[in-house]
């Protein structure tokens, strides 16, 4: 490696989050890594009011613009811009531990060629009592140990790879599919493999309402339509599934009842509840969409 070019690019997508950016921000001044390890690369993807303000509160971060709308496009373009050997991933609205670079130097001192790294990412709260929300999401949110290890892709927001790598699969998707699976296909069709580091960790907020919930889901069951739609036969199996959403309760509230990422009675009651509400709300819109269409935009949708 060049004596000039840092060990890590780290690019994040902004839209709309300028406080969450500052709070992400801060917690990238604070890596045990050294700072001259790695650059940090904001992309703006067309907010109201580019945060120019918050960028100027931390040295040594580049801003830089997207046009074309969804996060995929906005790293694609940190990506092309970055000049690290590796290009670590995270969103706006997340912090990063104090050892998450560190963590992913040393997954890859003891990992072979050709693997990309995704971490642990956990909920971050302010309070000790748990919402419901919060207490769900505990359980049931950003499972990449899942992602990783049974489907074979990282989510975009705790996602680590040589940029020799990210090269060889190609940039992301846009907004109409879920451009981290989409992306981990292709990744795994070029030979890589990807290793979970759970010593790699990032917090995320909790949704602050099940109305923000839904809509996440909403935006989400939107991307695997389209890519159901791909396959011959898919309204029967899409079906087939929506009803398998619905009865789901029955066996998850298990994994609610073992898990040991909440604490206590109550959280764990809050999280059954909304269990229930959330998935009875997923199974509705499944079958909804098949005599609907709609378009996906990135923090929000717009019907077509």
């Amino acid at each position: 490696m060049e004596m000039d070019r840092p060990l890590f690019s780290v690019i994040i997508p902004h839209l709309n989050q300028s406080g969450e950016l500052e709070a992400c921000l801060a917690s990238l001044d604070a890596q045990r890594l050294d700072r001259t390890c790695f650059e940090i690369i904001v992309v703006d993807n067309g907010s109201a009011s580019p945060p120019h303000e918050v960028i100027a509160r931390h040295s040594g971060v580049r801003l830089l613009s997207e046009s074309q709308p969804g996060p995929g496009p906005a790293r694609n373009t940190g990506a092309r811009e970055a000049s690290g050997e590796f290009l670590a991933f995270i969103d706006a609205d997340c912090r990063a531990h104090p050892d998450w670079l560190l963590s992913a130097e040393r997954a890859f001192r003891t990992s072979p060629d050709r693997t990309i790294l995704g971490g642990d990412v956990r909920i971050w709260r302010e309070d000790k009592a748990y919402t419901a929300i919060e207490a769900y999401e505990g359980v049931f949110a950003y499972r990449f140990k899942l992602y990783i290890e049974q489907h074979g892709f990282s989510g975009t927001g705790n996602l680590v790879v040589r940029r020799s790598d990210f090269d060889k699969v190609g940039p992301f998707a846009g907004i109409h599919v879920a451009e981290d699976m989409d992306w981990g296909r292709r990744a795994l069709s070029t030979g890589l493999q990807f290793r979970y580091v759970p010593e790699m960790i990032v917090f995320h907020p909790a949704r602050r309402s099940l109305q923000e919930l839904c809509v996440k889901w909403d935006r989400q069951i939107q991307h695997y339509l389209n890519m159901a739609q791909e396959k011959p036969g898919w309204k029967l199996r899409w079906t087939a599934r929506a009803l398998a959403v619905l009865a789901s309760p029955m066996i998850d509230f298990t994994k609610v009842i073992a898990s040991d990422r909440i604490e206590g009675i109550a959280a764990r009651s809050k999280a059954i509840l909304v269990l229930v509400a959330i998935r009875a709300h997923r199974a509705r819109k499944m079958l909804s969409l098949l005599r609907e269409s709609k378009t996906v935009v990135w923090n929000r949708e717009a019907g077509v």
